[in-house]
């Protein structure tokens, strides 16, 4: 059967190797086609920008803005619809044809940067020979677009430390200038597996400015106790990542009558003091991203989704749905806004004015707000229960959760570690676990949940810390085991992270990614001890 599409850059890609026909997330062919034609794009005016940097000329941040956001567009289940994917390719090839107009020398620049077009038919045609398997190379093909998934997550955290005031030119420089080197067919596998590993110290960097734009704005995360029932008041759920929208949400319902209660990757705002003044700002609804198709219908008001992580919704409440930001769905309502503007989000609000109260589908509390700073303030308590030797080991289960009969692995192999281990976690895999009863360790309880998976970094420093504190000097002698469950883009930046700061033995699942050609993966086990997971039993003998 002739292929309609090609990709393969999620854990759920159709037969581990490639959606041909229809994306598993629900993403059309010419959805398709047309986010593959916006990364060429992409490369080619970041290879534009590349060669003015290097002739000593500033590039605006408006531009770094524009790619982040086109890279972020591309990500798994962010941006269903066609018609904002070719709004960007007009945007991206009018702000290159400026750029290169700036240059002096505009010899050997490749196809990406001099193609034009305004021509919607030749968009689809252009389209066709620019994806994934237009690398005939298996492992040059293969380490392309590991590199490129990892600058997607990268282009994220960068997104959403943008949206917060904080810039750092050298990883838009870099971001650029690595995507150009995609299109280069002069580098070896070599040279790309030592730019997969520099892309993973510009992933620690990225999450590092995210991390500071976070806390500078909103404090630092604090242990907390969240809400997961419901008040009799009509409500807004927000979902995905951006805390800059739930700030200005907040803000615009305090007073209206109308609650606002977090979603999946949402749930870490409850974590942070400069939320916690609003009275309304209720709890978290629900679960795991996937699960939304069942939680939106209950939820009775409307969604707003702020970041990737939309499922196709159902006729039935796919009035309610809002997008923003980089997020888009054909007939859903789009709120507008530009990074450092303010959002109006009044049709919303009129919106959940009209709608019943949610419907509740369980009560009680979760307790999260481990980050950094917190764990840091527990070091004494945490190193004394190590050196005790009540605390044997943690477990990183960090990473993304997903519709998998397999992910429930995750569970089962939380259920089954030993009472003297504890799991530090980031990320919507939490859902697994983090609503059953494991206990404590000497009142340290036994799921450490330091936020979003754009919190992983909390995870990288708490382990620098502890081998600090042991005088350690391999970061792998500490009593930490990973053991991570991964879905999308961001996650690939986070495993490239630990990589670049020289952590090995990672085990990841359900399966290793489909773009892992067998020589790379063979790169990967021999180097870093790379491996997937196998049943329940075999791990934990082999974990513990």
């Amino acid at each position: 059967m002739e292929n309609k599409m090609f990709c393969y850059q999620c854990q759920e890609t159709a037969g581990c190797s490639g959606c041909t026909q229809m994306g598993v997330c629900g993403k059309t062919p010419e959805v398709a086609k047309m986010q593959d034609l916006l990364i060429y794009v992409t490369k080619g005016i970041s290879e534009v920008a590349a060669r003015l940097r290097g002739e000593g000329k500033e590039i605006e941040s408006n531009v770094n803005h524009m790619i982040t956001t086109n890279l972020f567009t591309t990500i798994t289940n962010a941006n269903f619809d066609e018609d904002a994917v070719v709004s960007r390719i007009f945007m991206t090839l009018k702000t290159k044809r400026d750029l290169i107009n700036k240059l002096n020398n505009k010899d050997k620049l490749s196809d990406a940067a001099l193609w034009e077009s305004s021509d919607i038919e030749e968009f689809r045609e252009k389209a066709k020979t620019v994806g994934v398997l237009s690398t005939e190379n298996e492992d040059i093909r293969s380490l392309r677009e590991l590199i490129t998934y990892g600058l997607k997550g990268l282009a994220a955290y960068s997104k959403h430390a943008n949206v917060l005031g904080e810039e750092d030119k050298k990883i838009d420089g870099f971001l650029q200038s690595t995507l150009a080197k995609t299109l280069d067919d002069s580098l070896s596998v070599d040279d790309l597996v030592g730019l997969t590993l520099e892309t993973g110290k510009y992933g620690v960097d990225g999450m590092a400015l995210l991390d500071k734009a976070n806390t500078s704005a909103y404090g630092n995360p604090e242990i907390t106790k969240v809400n997961i029932g419901v008040r009799k008041n009509p409500g807004i759920l927000i979902s995905g990542h951006d805390l800059k929208d739930i700030e200005m949400l907040l803000k615009q319902t305090e007073g209206t009558g109308v609650d606002v209660y977090t979603h999946s990757e949402m749930l870490p705002a409850h974590y942070y003091p400069a939320f916690k003044k609003y009275s309304h700002f209720v709890g978290n609804y629900g679960n795991a991203w996937w699960k939304q198709k069942e939680e939106f219908e209950s939820f009775n008001g409307p969604i707003l989704m702020t970041t990737n992580c939309i499922v196709p919704p159902k006729d039935s409440y796919k009035d309610r749905v809002y997008t923003t930001g980089a997020v888009g769905f054909p007939g859903c309502k789009y709120i507008e806004g530009e990074i450092g503007g303010e959002k109006d989000f009044s049709a919303i609000i009129e919106h959940a004015k009209r709608c019943a109260p949610p419907t509740e589908i369980e009560n009680g509390e979760i307790v999260g707000g481990f980050a950094h700073n917190q764990v840091f303030a527990l070091a004494d308590k945490v190193v004394e229960a190590v050196k005790s030797g009540a605390i044997k080991k943690f477990v990183v289960m960090a990473g993304c959760d997903g519709r998998a009969k397999s992910r429930s692995y995750y569970t089962e192999f939380a259920k089954a570690m030993p009472k003297d281990t504890i799991i530090l976690t980031a990320g919507c895999a939490k859902y697994k676990y983090n609503k059953l009863n494991l206990g404590d360790i000497n009142g340290i309880p036994r799921v450490l949940d330091a936020g979003q998976c754009n919190d992983s970094y909390s995870l990288a420093l708490i382990a620098l810390k502890l081998k600090e504190i042991f005088g350690l000097d391999d970061i792998n002698k500490l009593p930490i085991v990973y053991n991570i469950a991964w879905y999308e883009q961001k996650a690939v930046i986070v495993l490239l992270a630990l990589l670049s700061l020289g952590v090995k033995n990672i085990h990841l699942g359900p399966t290793l990614p489909a773009f892992l050609s067998p020589n790379v993966v063979k790169v990967l086990v021999d180097n870093f001890g790379i491996a997937g997971i196998g049943t329940v039993e075999d791990d934990i003998k082999l974990f513990f």
